[in-house]
């Protein structure tokens, strides 16, 4: 969303958005659950090989449309053929999100992606991200998607992820705890290697890390010995709930999506304004619920 004083013509309005600039941006991540084919329960059928219903997909579109942001990152992605198809049904709907990038990692099923109505000045696949793992090099499954978009105080990165889940077969790592720390340490390496000074760096990390803010993988993501990468945005909805997922089998709701701000993006967030949406249409869309911020980007006092 670009934000500029009453008055000024949509001429000078579309100029601003095909120069990359943005004053203020609103954020927000988004599991989708499964945008690709699967196996699944439709209206009480188990489907294999089945892609997201088209009930599903429509209350996907009615949530965007609803959240409207201006960045959206977004994980369980199928590959590019379905986030062009995602695209042509946000349009459809109303939301316009000409530029989209997809990562394509060692998953070759679900991926991480990001949809903007601003330009990308860089996007960068990091893809090679390795890690031990009981004595094997294991890669992070989802990569870590980095895109780079240009502001009035400077260049923003948002990083998306997508952790490791709890499903695992392996009696020696329950829930897959140490795979998922692993990622979460490579994914902060990668970062850190790339703004080896987060107080002076604006940046997000963003996105599914399927584990809960006291659990080593979140620590990690935060901190790295002396520094302080960034800190979670506290979010509610409209009761004051702050779950994101909902596991049906188990019914357990809990927190697993997050947004993390660098120190030097932290003073542009709009105080109050991270909100995880709970309106018509989350309940069909995904088993998860979008996390969303506003990012005021004029000059910090």
């Amino acid at each position: 969303m670009i934000s500029l004083r009453p008055g000024l013509r949509s001429g000078m309005v579309l100029w601003l958005a095909l120069a990359g600039w943005a004053q203020a941006l609103t954020v927000a991540t988004y599991n989708v659950e499964n945008y690709t084919i699967a196996n699944r329960m439709v209206e009480g059928v188990y489907r294999q090989a089945y892609p997201k219903p088209e009930k599903e997909r429509a209350a996907l579109v009615q949530v965007i449309g609803a959240v409207k942001p201006d960045v959206l990152a977004v994980c369980e992605m199928g590959p590019q053929a379905f986030l062009e198809e995602f695209q042509n049904e946000l349009r459809a709907g109303g939301q316009n999100y000409p530029y989209a990038v997809l990562l394509e990692a060692a998953d070759a099923d679900r991926h991480v992606a990001v949809l903007s109505k601003v330009p990308f000045k860089e996007v960068k696949r990091h893809a090679d991200l390795t890690y031990a793992y009981f004595g094997q090099t294991e890669r992070v499954k989802r990569g870590l998607l980095e895109v780079v978009v240009r502001t009035t105080e400077g260049d923003i990165s948002i990083f998306v992820i997508h952790l490791k889940s709890k499903f695992t077969e392996r009696k020696d790592d329950p829930e897959a705890s140490l795979q998922r720390a692993g990622e979460a340490e490579a994914v902060r390496d990668r970062v850190l290697a790339r703004f080896p000074d987060p107080v002076r760096a604006k940046f997000m990390i963003v996105g599914d890390w399927n584990d809960t803010k006291a659990t080593r993988p979140a620590r990690a993501l935060q901190k790295r010995g002396g520094t302080v990468i960034g800190t979670l945005l506290d979010a509610t909805d409209s009761r004051g709930e702050t779950w994101t997922h909902y596991f049906r089998r188990e019914d357990i709701y809990s927190r697993i999506d997050y947004l993390l701000v660098s120190p030097a993006l932290s003073p542009h967030v709009v105080t109050g304004s991270a909100k995880i949406y709970d309106g018509a249409g989350t309940a069909e869309a995904s088993d998860h619920r979008p996390v969303v911020v506003e990012l005021k980007l004029q000059a910090a006092k």
